[in-house]
């Protein structure tokens, strides 16, 4: 590659100069930003990264791979969002960059590895997906994983791969998906509603998001989890390939708009997000931009929609000491803070005790904790040692990229404790009252 690498962004998913332009170098996202927070350097800011941004796009500084380093370091918890006062969409301009990236052919070999492997090959096909958690509870299950760790075999795959093995998450016993069975409501039937499966929470939480259906039908909603559903496209687009990603909403769109419901609820808040910004992704498609619309406004992440309801209070007790992890787009791209915490302050016994940086991201970040294994690395220490300080037993989140990450927090610093979503909480309140 040249030293001065390309000059300027082109063709389309190009960065918005009007956007670029709108920082006004202030400095306010510094203390919010993870990777600035652990090395002090503004080039890992996103002041420094936007700054990189319009130097590439004004033809004054080349797409060097050390300029790319730059923005694949970026976590994307948008947490310079909820900070900055001039509203910069920086999300939307860091997942046009990597599309640039992307079309340029500047992505690094491990991206690209991990993009054939598992975003591009298996993420849009739910049926591949099943059949991979399968293989992988088998592996897990029957000692093999345990075996191929201890001996060294795995030092055999290539270092991409081997990679991909270490974060392998545990596949959960029973695994989650689309049905034609419709959930009756309990009691009155007040709402109508769609429940998002997705791709990697039903094979890793499938107890949560049975927990989900719980709980929601305990609340008066007729449920349904349509088939054909699938991915919402979330980790395709941080990673840039965003003509994928629109493949991947146009099936949900169709999906979801068909199955005639007042809501669509998530309990995936990295999923949430994503689908309310459909419109955005999908704003140069005349065919699909007013259907994008019309799914965004009856899109809810599951917490958002108990507090609307809002939820029956539970009756039984749950004696415990928990802290709350805020998912990074939950609370900065949905401004969503207040109703976990709601919710379980609802939950008789339970003390939720706040810790500090709780809005600071995880460094799971979807497939950052792989592609970026230092960096997340070194978010998940300060997280832990976060969390240790609140004397808590269990982590309370609402994402499952979240669940995975702080588990293998635990795991890595012998920390007593689990991780549970909200839902799983509250479902365990509903089901103490016949204890009590």
């Amino acid at each position: 590659m040249a030293e001065t690498g390309f000059l300027g962004f082109v063709g389309s998913d190009v960065p918005a100069e009007s956007e670029l332009c709108r920082c006004v170098h202030c400095g306010l996202c510094l203390s919010a930003c993870p990777t600035y927070l652990q090395t002090g350097l503004e080039t890992e800011s996103p002041r420094g990264r936007l700054a990189l941004m319009k130097g590439v796009n004004e033809g004054r500084v080349g797409m060097t791979d050390r300029v790319v380093a730059h923005w694949a370091l970026c976590l994307q918890c948008r947490a310079c969002e909820a900070v900055c006062p001039s509203g910069v969409p920086y999300g939307s301009l860091m997942a046009n960059t990597r599309a640039q990236v992307l079309k340029q052919g500047q992505r690094s070999a491990k991206l690209n590895s991990i993009s054939r492997l598992f975003l591009r090959s298996a993420l849009p096909h739910p049926q591949r997906m099943r059949l991979g958690g399968r293989l992988i509870r088998l592996y897990q299950r029957l000692g093999i994983q345990r075996m191929a760790r201890r001996s060294g075999l795995l030092r055999l795959l290539p270092g991409h791969l081997a990679q991909f093995e270490s974060k392998l998450p545990v596949m959960g016993s029973s695994f989650f998906g689309p049905t034609p069975k419709v959930h009756a409501a309990i009691g009155e039937r007040k709402f109508i509603v769609a429940l998002l499966s997705g791709c990697v929470m039903p094979l890793v939480q499938g107890a949560t998001m049975d927990a989900a259906v719980r709980v929601l039908t305990r609340n008066g909603c007729q449920v349904a989890v349509p088939m054909g559903q699938g991915c919402c496209g979330a980790l395709n687009s941080h990673s840039g390939d965003l003509e994928m990603a629109r493949t991947m909403a146009r099936k949900n769109i169709d999906v979801f708009l068909a199955a005639g419901v007042e809501r669509v609820v998530v309990a995936s808040a990295g999923c949430s997000a994503s689908m309310k910004e459909y419109p955005d992704l999908l704003a140069e498609d005349e065919e699909y931009r007013e259907k994008a619309a019309q799914l965004s406004k009856i899109t809810v992440d599951i917490t958002e929609f108990l507090a609307s309801i809002p939820w029956e209070p539970p009756k039984g007790r749950i004696d415990r000491r928990v802290t709350y992890q805020d998912p990074c787009h939950l609370a900065h791209a949905q401004r969503i803070t207040s109703q976990p915490r709601a919710i379980l302050d609802s939950i008789p016994g339970l003390e939720l005790v706040e810790m500090e940086q709780s809005s600071v991201c995880c460094g799971g970040a979807g497939i950052y904790s792989t592609v970026q294994e230092e960096m997340s690395g070194r978010v998940l220490a300060s997280k832990m040692a976060n969390i240790a300080a609140t004397g808590t037993e269990q982590v309370i989140t609402a994402n499952p990229g979240c669940m995975i990450q702080i588990e293998q927090g635990l795991k890595n610093t012998g920390l007593a404790g689990s991780v549970r979503h909200v839902v799983d909480i509250l479902d365990e309140a509903y089901a103490a009252e016949s204890n009590g």
